[in-house]
């Protein structure tokens, strides 16, 4: 291929890669909307859009306070778990993060970053340690984030312990959630498997192909406390299909759990982590991980689901 052309096929593809993701709402450092709109965020997660947020902030306000270095940096997150709550509030959940320093390395102990974000800006973090050195748990004091004056710390819990969180509005020079609204739904059904649309065929057709699969489940996270309508969206990994018993299941991604609430927090007690396993009958396996103590816990339930394919 000459190299003109291979030039202008590269530049097509990264054009088109481009096009995938599309701004839904963006938010100024005042929280106010400034483009998109909460309904067009909404409405992009109910169909299962994959999401992700920019924001820009100073070295010196965020990273390090103490440093003259007053760079602006921009940060793209990915929020592999998302929440639609009572059909009318998004939030997303980052499920692969491990604190990291930019751009010198790690933090200074393992764990998770279970970064929470809100649709109107409202930040939370849950971080299980995974060298565990648990301790008291309760509800905890206010840190002093006097040296940062953008970062609002409204509440935390379980300091000193194995799992500490907090919930806290860090004021970003801009918020930019970003969608790719390239998913389609094509089998929703009962807890009992019962179909409401869409067809079983339709998913293995997509899976056969070797399409990726995505899961809505209503009401993962009722057990958590709070009676607010709710539905969990992640992505699949390995799928099966038994075809005597023309039953489909899956492993998710990590899902980490949190008590339903407008905006969405971390409580003491009210969140974990884990994986499912998922299908089409309605039955789902759950192995969660109590933060607290790193110990996993098998059991299982029936959802209502619907099924998505890109």
């Amino acid at each position: 291929m000459a190299a003109c052309h291979v030039h202008a096929f590269m530049f097509d593809i990264k054009r088109y890669l481009m096009s995938n993701w599309k701004m839904a709402l963006q938010l100024d450092h005042n929280l106010s909307v400034t483009a998109g709109s909460e309904e067009e965020l909404r409405a992009a997660i109910r169909r299962g859009a994959d999401l992700r947020v920019y924001t820009e902030f100073h070295h010196n306000e965020h990273v390090e306070p103490s440093s003259n270095n007053h760079e602006t940096v921009q940060e793209v997150s990915d929020f592999r778990v998302t929440y639609l709550i009572d059909d009318n509030w998004v939030a997303g959940i980052m499920n692969l993060r491990m604190p990291i320093v930019p751009p010198d390395g790690f933090g200074p102990r393992p764990s998770m970053s279970f970064f929470l974000y809100n649709q109107n800006g409202r930040q939370a973090i849950a971080r299980p340690f995974l060298d565990g050195q648990p301790n008291a748990v309760g509800l905890s004091s206010v840190d002093d984030h006097s040296n940062m004056p953008k970062y609002q710390h409204h509440d935390g819990a379980d300091a000193g312990t194995n799992a500490p969180s907090s919930n806290f509005t860090y004021q970003f020079e801009t918020f930019r959630y970003l969608v790719r609204d390239d998913w389609r739904e094509v089998l929703s059904h009962e807890p009992d498997g019962s179909v409401i649309a869409g067809s079983l065929k339709d998913l293995i057709d997509a899976f056969a192909s070797g399409s990726e699969i995505k899961v809505a489940i209503r009401g993962l996270c009722d057990d958590l406390g709070n009676e607010l309508g709710h539905e969990v969206i992640v992505q699949t990994g390995p799928g099966y299909y038994h075809t005597e018993q023309q039953l489909f299941c899956a492993g998710t991604q990590p899902v980490v759990r949190v008590k339903p609430s407008i905006p969405m927090r971390y409580v003491s007690r009210g969140w974990d982590f884990g994986w499912l396993m998922v299908r089409t009958d309605g039955f789902v396996a759950y192995w969660l991980c109590n933060p607290y103590t790193l110990k996993f816990q098998k059991s299982d339930k029936r959802h209502a689901l619907r099924w998505l394919v890109r």
